[in-house]
C-alpha cells in the first residue's frame, strides 16, 4: 500500500513538472523581477500595448511601459518611462525606471534616491489616493509618500505618470474598474436658469451636513467636528458643487469676460469643478497652498480617487457672477486632468473630510459623501469617438507654454530691430548701455532660470546623430522655447555670426558678464592674455568640439557625460544645487571671470566654437571701421574690447567677436573715441566695412 502510495505521487509530480515545463517560456530579467513567481508571458494584447503574464495558466497581472499611455513632461523637458507590473487585483507588483533625463538625478542627488521614491508604490492599489510629500498626514483614505528634496517638480510628474498609465491599463483589462465613457458634453444644450433652478434640476449639487449627522458618529469625530465649527449651528457644513465646464453651468453663473477667462486658464479635455462653502466646515485648511489639492475635499469615481487641484482662479481676480449666488465664505475653481479618468456622465461621489485623532500619534478622517450623477440631457455621443485623434504632444506643450514663448518672440523681435538699426542707435550711448545692462538681466532670469532656454553642445550633436538615424522635428518641438532659439540663432549665425546669440541670448554668457560688472564695481583688476597666449588658447574650445563630436558617435552616454565641461546645467538648470565638484567647477569658472573677461566663452566653450565656425563669414558685418582704427589708434583693443576680438590692425574677428557695441558705441561718440580729439572736424568721413574679416 505504501509503495503504491509512493508510487502514485511520483507520477503527479512527473506531470505537473512535465506540465510545468511544457507551459514555460523564457521571461525577461526586469519581467521577472516585477513578478518573481511568473513562469510564461503571453502576446502583447493588441487593443492596447501590455504584456500579459501567467504562472503556468493562472493570469497574474499585466506588465506596460507608461510611454504607451502617457508623455508629461519632466523638468528636463522630456517625458520619464517607467516598466510597471499590475496584478489582476490592481496592485502594483513593482516598478522599474526605463528611461528618464531628469538632470536632478542624473547629474545631482543620484539615482538611488529616484529608485527609492518608485519603490513606495510597490504593493499599493491604483485605487488609492497617492500624496506625494504632503504636509501631514491626515487620514485613512490617502496613501502620503515621501518626495524628494530638491526635485519636487520631478517627482511629482513621476506619480502623475505612473498613476495614469495604470489607471488606464486597470481600466482597459481588469475586472471592476469603469472604462471611460464615449459621451461627450454637449455644447450646445444651455437655458437661462437662475441658481436655484440650476439646482433643483440637477447641474448644481448642495451639499448639507447637518449637527443631527455628526452626533452620531464616535466621540473622538464629534470632538473634532466642535473643534472646527460651532457646535451650536444647526447646520455643521454647507458646500455647492458645480462643474463649471457645463456650458448651463459656467456660462449662467459666470459674467462673459470671466467663462472667456476659464476657458484660457484650461487645457484641452481638463474639467472647472466650482467648489463654494457658504457656512460652517471648510473644504480647506489654513495652511492651504494655491494650485494643490484641498485638503478636506474627495473626488471619486468607481473606487477611485481623482486628483483634482486649485485652478489659483480667484487669487488675483476677485469672483465675477452675472447673477446672484450664495453668499459665501471660501470659493475655489478646481482643475481635473484630462488624464484624471473623470467621466462626467458617470455617478462620482464628492466627500468633506473630517480629520480626527484616534490616538496621541495617530489621526483619521471621516467623510461626509454626496453621491450624483449628472442629468443626461447634458451630454451627447462623441461622433469622433471611433476617429477620434488626440491633440500632438508638442502641440499641447506649446499651448501651455505660451505666455513664455510670446515674451522670448517679443525679446528676438526688439533684438533683432536693435541689430537691423545700429547704425543710428549707437550714437544713443546711454541707451545702448542700458538696452545692454537690461537684455543681460532678461536673459539670465527670464530666458535661462525661468524658461530653461540655456541652449548647449550636446543640441548640436544630437541633431547630428539623428540626422544620420532618422531625422523626426516632433522631438525637437517637445521644448518650444528651445526650439524658437535654435531656429532664430540658426539663421542669425549665416546673416550677422555668432555674436547675436553669445553676447545676447546666452544665459552663461550674460552670468560672465555680469560677474566682470561686478569686479569693475570692486575695482578688481583684469588679467588680459597675452596675444599669442591668447590666440592658442583660443584654439582649445574647438578641440573640445571636435572631442565630444567623435564621442558621440561612439558612445552618446559618453558624450553626454564629457559635456559637463559646459557649466549651465549645474548654474542655470540646476540653481548650483547639485553634488559639489560640479558647483566648485562652475563657481571657480565665475571667480575667474572676475580676474577674466568671458574666461569659459573665451576658451573653453564648445557651443560657441560651433556657432563660430557656422557664423564665421556671416553676410552683412555691421560692425563699422575707420581708417585709423588699428593704425595709429588702439583704443578699442586695448580698453574696450573685453573678448579681444579685435586684431592688431583694427579689423573683426566675427569668429569670435559676441557684438557687445562697445567699440561701435565709442566710435560714434566724439566723447570717446580718440581719433575725434585729435581733429578739427569731429565727424570725420568713415570708411565703412574698411578691413576684410580675418580667417584663422
Amino acid at each position: 500500500m505504501l509503495k503504491a502510495l509512493l508510487f502514485c505521487c511520483l507520477m503527479m509530480t512527473s506531470v505537473s513538472f512535465v506540465f510545468a515545463r511544457s507551459d514555460a517560456t523564457e521571461i525577461p530579467e526586469e519581467v521577472h523581477r516585477l513578478f518573481p513567481t511568473a513562469t510564461r508571458i503571453g502576446a502583447a494584447h493588441t487593443d492596447i500595448n501590455v504584456t500579459p503574464v501567467y504562472q503556468l495558466q493562472q493570469l497574474l497581472g499585466y506588465v506596460f511601459e507608461s510611454k504607451d499611455f502617457v508623455s508629461f513632461i519632466g523638468f528636463s523637458g522630456k517625458p520619464v518611462n517607467v516598466l510597471i507590473g499590475l496584478d489582476i487585483q490592481g496592485n502594483f507588483t513593482d516598478l522599474v525606471i526605463k528611461k528618464h533625463s531628469e538632470p536632478i538625478f542624473l547629474h545631482g542627488l543620484g539615482e538611488q534616491s529616484l529608485r527609492d521614491f518608485i519603490a513606495q508604490y510597490k504593493s499599493h492599489n491604483v485605487t488609492e489616493r497617492f500624496v506625494v510629500g504632503g504636509k501631514s498626514h491626515v487620514g485613512n483614505n490617502a496613501t502620503y509618500f515621501d518626495g524628494v528634496t530638491k526635485a519636487t517638480v520631478s517627482v511629482l510628474v513621476i506619480n502623475d505618470t505612473i498613476v495614469t498609465s495604470a489607471l488606464a491599463v486597470a481600466r482597459a483589462k481588469l475586472d471592476g474598474f469603469v472604462v471611460p465613457s464615449k459621451r461627450i458634453i454637449n455644447p450646445d444644450f444651455f437655458e437661462p436658469l437662475i441658481f436655484d433652478q440650476l439646482i433643483e434640476r440637477g447641474y448644481i449639487q448642495k451639499h448639507t451636513i447637518y449637527r443631527s449627522e455628526v452626533a452620531g458618529l464616535p466621540s473622538e469625530v464629534i470632538e473634532a467636528a466642535n473643534t472646527f465649527a460651532n457646535p451650536q449651528e444647526f447646520v455643521f457644513s454647507e458646500h455647492y458643487y458645480g462643474f463649471l465646464s457645463l456650458p448651463i453651468v459656467g456660462k449662467n453663473l459666470l459674467s462673459t469676460d470671466e467663462y472667456v477667462r476659464l476657458q484660457e486658464s484650461l487645457k484641452p479635455g481638463e474639467v472647472a469643478l466650482l467648489v463654494i462653502n457658504t457656512q460652517g466646515f471648510r473644504f480647506l485648511s489654513d495652511e492651504f497652498t494655491p494650485q494643490t489639492a484641498p485638503e478636506f475635499f474627495r473626488l471619486a469615481q468607481s473606487a477611485f480617487t481623482i486628483d483634482a487641484r486649485d485652478l489659483d482662479f480667484y487669487s488675483f481676480y476677485d469672483p465675477r457672477f452675472s447673477q446672484p449666488v450664495p453668499e459665501f465664505e471660501t470659493i475655489k475653481v478646481l482643475k481635473i486632468k484630462s488624464q484624471g479618468g473623470l467621466s462626467l456622465d458617470q455617478e462620482m461621489d464628492i466627500s468633506i473630510s473630517l480629520p480626527y485623532s484616534l490616538r496621541f500619534f495617530e489621526q483619521n478622517e471621516h467623510l461626509f459623501t454626496l453621491s450624483f450623477l449628472l442629468p443626461d440631457a447634458l451630454f451627447m455621443e462623441n461622433p469622433a469617438a471611433k476617429t477620434h485623434v488626440s491633440v500632438p504632444l508638442w502641440q499641447q506643450l506649446w499651448q501651455s507654454r505660451w505666455l513664455e514663448l510670446s515674451i522670448t518672440l517679443a525679446y528676438l523681435l526688439i533684438l533683432s530691430l536693435l541689430f537691423a538699426f545700429q547704425r543710428k542707435l549707437m550714437k544713443l550711448t546711454r541707451m545702448v548701455r542700458v538696452v545692454r545692462g537690461a537684455s543681460l538681466l532678461f536673459v539670465l532670469f527670464f530666458i535661462g532660470i525661468y524658461a530653461q532656454g540655456q541652449l548647449s553642445v550636446v543640441n548640436i550633436y544630437t541633431l547630428l546623430l539623428d540626422l544620420v538615424d532618422g531625422f523626426s522635428i516632433e522631438v525637437y518641438l517637445l521644448d518650444p522655447v528651445i526650439f524658437v532659439l535654435w531656429s532664430f540663432v540658426f539663421l542669425s549665425l549665416f546673416i550677422v555670426g555668432r555674436g547675436l546669440y553669445c553676447g545676447w541670448l546666452c544665459p552663461f554668457g550674460a552670468l560672465q558678464e555680469i560677474m566682470a560688472v561686478v569686479a569693475q564695481y570692486l575695482k578688481i583688476r583684469q588679467i588680459r592674455i597675452k596675444p599669442a597666449y591668447h590666440k592658442y588658447a583660443q584654439k582649445i574650445k574647438y578641440v573640445v568640439l571636435v572631442g565630444l563630436l567623435a564621442t558621440s558617435f561612439y558612445s552618446l552616454t559618453l558624450a553626454e557625460k564629457l559635456a559637463e565641461i559646459e557649466p549651465f546645467k549645474t548654474s542655470i538648470t540646476l540653481y548650483f544645487v547639485r553634488y559639489w565638484p560640479f558647483v566648485l567647477y562652475a563657481l571657480l569658472l565665475l571667480g575667474l571671470s572676475l580676474k577674466i573677461h568671458k574666461v569659459y566663452c573665451r576658451y573653453l566653450c564648445p557651443l560657441g566654437a560651433g556657432l563660430a565656425i557656422l557664423g564665421r563669414f556671416p553676410l552683412i558685418t555691421l560692425l563699422e571701421r575707420r581708417e585709423e582704427c588699428g593704425n595709429p589708434c588702439q583704443l578699442c583693443k586695448q580698453k574696450k574690447c573685453g573678448v579681444d576680438a579685435i586684431e592688431q590692425d583694427g579689423s573683426i574677428d566675427y569668429a569670435e567677436c559676441v557684438q557687445c557695441f562697445e567699440c561701435v558705441v565709442t566710435l560714434d561718440n566724439p566723447n570717446l573715441c580718440k581719433i575725434d580729439k585729435y581733429k578739427k572736424n569731429k565727424v570725420p568721413t568713415r570708411v565703412k566695412n574698411f578691413h576684410p574679416v580675418r580667417a584663422e
